[in-house]
């Protein structure tokens, strides 16, 4: 389904770009680099977008995702992945990303732990949907085959403490199961 005037699909990426940004931008250390012996908290999310080329693994930058549209966020990932499959990058398009998103699902992974690309403080890995038993009646114990998909939080301790990476998912798995609540500001 394209997204009318702008000429591309809107994708599953998009929704994952934008809950990060509005989780990151609560959650600064999330987003934060050591540097030296500092730690810097940004109040901008430059995204680290995980591209596969015939050459290898590049991850250009999808900049000020926290003030984009979901149409903005899938035609700016379109034109990087093109600009990266053509070996067009240039330096400038992959310095200084704040958080990766790395989407292995799209090659069929069903679980893996990203790493993290330093300086960044931690790294987001989304894995394939498939069709997993889940209980849907807790008091029936009734189980039903429902789509699943896992995700995986890399992410530096010097920062990053297990609290804050748990509540960065759980805002992150709220906004993507029910955006209206963060796009209503509810």
């Amino acid at each position: 389904r394209r997204v009318h005037g702008h000429g591309v699909k809107l994708g599953l990426m998009s929704c994952f770009c934008k809950a990060s940004a509005l989780s990151l931008m609560a959650m600064p250390e999330v987003n934060g680099v050591i540097d030296g012996e500092e730690i810097l908290y940004r109040e901008y999310v430059d995204l680290s977008i995980a591209v596969a080329t015939p050459k290898g693994l590049v991850v250009p930058i999808l900049r000020n995702v926290e003030n984009m549209s979901f149409a903005d966020i899938e035609v700016g990932i379109n034109q990087l992945g093109d600009k990266a499959r053509k070996g067009e990058l240039t330096i400038e398009d992959m310095d200084g990303g704040t958080f990766t998103i790395s989407n292995g699902g799209v090659f069929g992974s069903m679980f893996g732990t990203p790493i993290i690309n330093p300086p960044q403080s931690a790294i987001l890995g989304l894995h394939g949907i498939i069709q997993r038993p889940m209980v849907t009646d807790a008091t029936s114990g009734k189980i039903e085959a429902r789509p699943m998909m896992y995700v995986a939080l890399t992410y530096d301790h010097r920062i990053v403490d297990g609290r804050e990476a748990v509540t960065f998912l759980r805002k992150v798995k709220s906004f993507v199961e029910d955006p209206r609540i963060h796009l209503l500001d509810l």
